[in-house]
């Protein structure tokens, strides 16, 4: 159910009254947002006791902060709910949605990573982010790709489980490198019983949940039973296993203690910026943790640590797991910080804001985490800011400090190989980063191949378009990387499109193409080419923002030409129609795996023939 405090079309013409609003709210739990006068959202709480909470907006003593938002609101709506976990969803699925001024916003563009199991008699270990589904088994999450990669290359040492694709591993007829190294048992040549693997795919499980001390004893009493039957090769191998398992877990463990699952949340807020530390703590072992710059409002009061830790809380545990015991540098909030956990595990999740012991030395390294990620992204910052200050300059815009964050850059690059697979790519510079979520590739039609002013002039066309529309706006500054040919072209399309062509800066190579003697090309003709010298820090953000974008290039037009080559290599093959053509990849999942299969595994998929099977192999190696 949800109710609009006032009238949408009223709001400008009248003042927010607070006092029949309140009236009309009701003592149950939901979700309550605020609007400003041109309808923008503000902030989105929940509660569970609606009356209660919203009235406490309107008291006589606030928060600086809160004060001002108050200040702001013109209209107010509530969204009624059967219980305090469902306003928390809620909330937080709107609070990502929308993205209010007033909230602490956790949005980060890299998922978790997981390590999988997939199905099937010899299970492949590999790394995963994405979707998890309940036809494979998933071990995680970890708090980074490093902790990740790191625990797969232990299981792979340790248990020799495969981690090749299954195009792969259904098409060797001989051991890899891997088996010859002793980093695979060879299951896809039959050097491994299934029943063996299976049982090291056991091991391995139990081993990432943690499970070290009965993996250690079964492999103890493994080893006992090769000696006495005087297998001493099988035995020694055994005993390199407990030795390396060993190893790590000594390494890995913190100490001895009963909290297997454990998160360290740790938040700092220093300098104008905010750092939140997660730390994890897996089956005893320390997996790693993870810095999170959230986003918030500059314009106003730094949110205090513990509105931080609970704005966390509330949006991160409601996609992952909440495990048994969780700790956080809160200062004062631990009751509601308690109650959210609990709201979102369906156990008894305990929670402690002043630890002692242990606890409290876990505590204190991801407090100390957190202030190190925060001095490095602050610094960071103040080193791109002077970038940004030098180029402002350098191309006499006027921008002061405090607006660099609206400083935009997009630059835009061409790649293709002898006119084959042309893309093009724009990355973006904006908020003092590389902003990789606003980065595209366009495929380029209909121009001669090699004819990179035609590419530009299409790319530059599609992407402002929009702007001319009014439905975006011009970026400061628009980077080509090229010459006066490349500058040209991308002003007649401004002009075509009635945008500022000043916008518009090239990039030429300098004499031998050496770095630092690039040259900055202008739309003005009559405006000499800028050279900014080798130590201009205005250059090394030219240089930063232009080789990514080649890079980003180069790599989705890799990517385009290995597609385009082997799916025409197989459309070639005389005999096979769509239907098998989309079998044989569905199959083999590449042309170099089908290129490598034999005429009987050729024929073994569904709709080949021995006779077509024999004409395909023939095909690929005539």
């Amino acid at each position: 159910m949800t109710t609009n405090a006032t009238n949408e079309k009223d709001a400008e013409a009248r003042p927010f009254d607070a006092s029949e609003f309140l009236k009309t709210l009701p003592r149950l739990p939901g979700v309550y947002r605020y609007f400003d006068a041109q309808g923008n959202l503000l902030y989105v709480g929940k509660a569970r006791d609606l009356k209660r909470r919203v009235s406490s907006y309107f008291q006589k003593t606030l928060a600086p902060r809160t004060e001002m938002m108050v200040g702001l609101i013109a209209r107010a709506e509530i969204t009624v709910v059967n219980s305090e976990a469902e306003a928390l969803i809620l909330e937080s699925n709107l609070i990502k949605s929308q993205s209010p001024r007033f909230n602490i916003l956790f949005r980060d563009d890299k998922s978790y990573p997981y390590l999988k199991f997939s199905a099937g008699d010899f299970p492949r270990l590999s790394y995963f982010r994405g979707a998890l589904d309940k036809k494979q088994t998933f071990f995680g999450p970890f708090p980074n790709a490093t902790a990740a990669k790191e625990a797969l290359n232990v299981v792979q040492k340790v248990f020799q489980i495969r981690v090749c694709e299954n195009s792969v591993f259904n098409n060797r007829s001989r051991p890899c490198l891997l088996h010859q190294i002793s980093r695979c048992s060879g299951p896809c040549c039959n050097c491994i019983s299934q029943e063996e693997y299976a049982e090291s795919v056991r091991l391995s499980k139990e081993f990432l949940r943690g499970e070290s001390a009965e993996i250690q004893k079964t492999l103890q009493q493994k080893m006992e039973r090769y000696a006495e039957k005087l297998e001493f090769e099988k035995a020694a191998a055994v005993r390199d296993q407990l030795a390396a398992i060993s190893n790590v877990t000594q390494m890995q463990t913190m100490t001895a203690t009963p909290d297997f699952n454990v998160d360290i949340i740790a938040a700092v807020i220093e300098g104008g910026q905010i750092c939140v530390n997660l730390a994890m703590v897996r089956g005893g072992q320390h997996l790693g943790d993870r810095s999170i710059f959230p986003k918030f409002s500059k314009d106003t009061e730094l949110p205090s640590v513990d509105e931080v830790i609970e704005a966390f809380v509330a949006q991160h545990y409601l996609e992952m797991d909440v495990p048994p015991v969780v700790l956080a540098n809160v200062e004062e909030n631990g009751d509601t910080i308690s109650e959210l956990l609990n709201a979102l595990s369906p156990r008894t999740v305990y929670f402690a804001r002043k630890p002692q012991g242990i606890r409290k030395k876990w505590l204190d390294l991801a407090t100390m985490n957190a202030r190190i990620s925060l001095g490095r992204k602050l610094s960071e910052e103040s080193h791109q800011v002077g970038r940004i200050e030098a180029l402002t300059e350098a191309l006499g815009l006027q921008f002061d400090r405090e607006d660099y964050s609206n400083f935009k850059v997009e630059c835009f690059d061409i790649s293709h190989s002898s006119g084959e697979a042309t893309q093009a790519s724009c990355v973006v510079f904006a908020n003092n980063k590389m902003d990789s979520s606003q980065y595209r590739r366009f495929n380029i039609h209909d121009v001669t191949p090699g004819d990179d002013y035609a590419a530009m002039r299409q790319v530059l066309t599609r992407r402002y378009s929009r702007v001319a529309r009014g439905e975006a706006k011009l970026p400061t500054i628009v980077l080509v990387d090229g010459g006066r040919g490349q500058v040209s072209m991308a002003c007649e399309v401004f002009d075509e499109l009635g945008l500022d062509k000043n916008a518009i800066v090239g990039v030429a190579k300098g004499e031998g193409r050496k770095v630092g003697l690039e040259e900055l090309i202008f739309a003005d003709p009559d405006k000499l080419p800028l050279k900014l010298g080798k130590e201009s820090a205005a250059l090394m953000l030219i240089a930063q923002i232009r080789d990514e974008a080649h890079r980003f290039a180069i790599t989705g037009m890799r990517a385009k030409r290995a597609k385009a080559r082997n799916y025409s290599k197989i459309e070639d093959l005389e005999g096979v129609g769509p239907k098998r053509r989309k079998k044989l990849l569905a199959h083999f999942g590449s042309l170099k795996a089908l290129s490598n299969a034999s005429e009987e595994d050729i024929a073994s998929v569904e709709g080949i023939s021995h006779s077509i099977a024999k004409q395909i192999y023939s095909q690929l190696h005539g």
